[in-house]
């Protein structure tokens, strides 16, 4: 089982993995073409019976909104963004790339053709510099492309595209990444949980947020 397989479990016996539940969210009829009552009948009828089939069928198929090439990038540029530590597991392994295509798959239109033109968009770039598609280069050579992505304010206006792929890509894998059991561990959120008490928000957090003065040395 991967690391895809293993999040968020809820009881034993039963995972929602959040590709079902992409799936699920189709599923149900909206709240307002039906009285309150009915519709809490028919959402619980949906769950019963969409849950399993959906994760059954989600995990034997094989993702096909993007090519075996592009599910490669993005799993490559997925551990750029978040890499292995000491301290949590990278992106690949949190189960992130398959995130990604299942949002892909889910929200269609301008985002999948967007992401899609960038990840050519960046193995054009590689190719006329380096040679090779961007999987294919040295890792030095793969590091010096996204530096010329990852920070707007230093970039060349001839970026343009690349920064807004970039971007737009990196905000979707710090959302797989954080909320998967791995990301939601390592954040560490205790949401859900009962405390004896609450404290308040932890002193070093509202100075970060500019809400308190940092101490004085």
């Amino acid at each position: 089982m991967n690391a895809a397989e293993q999040s968020s479990s809820f009881g034993p016996g039963l995972r929602f993995h959040r590709r079902a539940m992409l799936k699920m969210m189709m599923a149900i009829p909206a709240a307002g073409l039906m009285p309150r009552t009915s519709f809490a009948v028919r959402a619980a009828r949906s769950l019963a019976q969409v849950v399993p089939a959906a994760e059954e069928a989600l995990l034997n198929r094989g993702l096909s909104v993007l090519s075996a090439h592009e599910r490669n990038t993005v799993a490559v540029l997925s551990d750029w963004i978040i890499p292995a530590d000491e301290e949590s597991c990278g992106a690949t392994d949190a189960g992130v790339p398959e995130f990604i295509e299942d949002w892909l798959d889910f929200q269609r239109g301008g985002l999948l053709t967007g992401v899609r033109e960038g990840l050519a968009w960046l193995d054009a770039e590689c190719r006329r510099l380096h040679g090779n598609v961007f999987v294919d280069c040295m890792a030095d050579e793969q590091q010096q492309m996204l530096d010329r992505i990852a920070w707007p304010a230093a970039a060349s206006s001839t970026d343009s595209q690349g920064i807004a792929f970039f971007s737009c890509f990196r905000d979707l894998v710090l959302s797989g990444f954080y909320t998967s059991e791995q990301g939601i561990r390592y954040l560490p959120y205790i949401g859900n949980e009962p405390q004896p008490e609450w404290k308040g928000c932890p002193e070093p957090v509202l100075v970060q947020l500019r809400l308190h003065p940092a101490p004085s040395s």
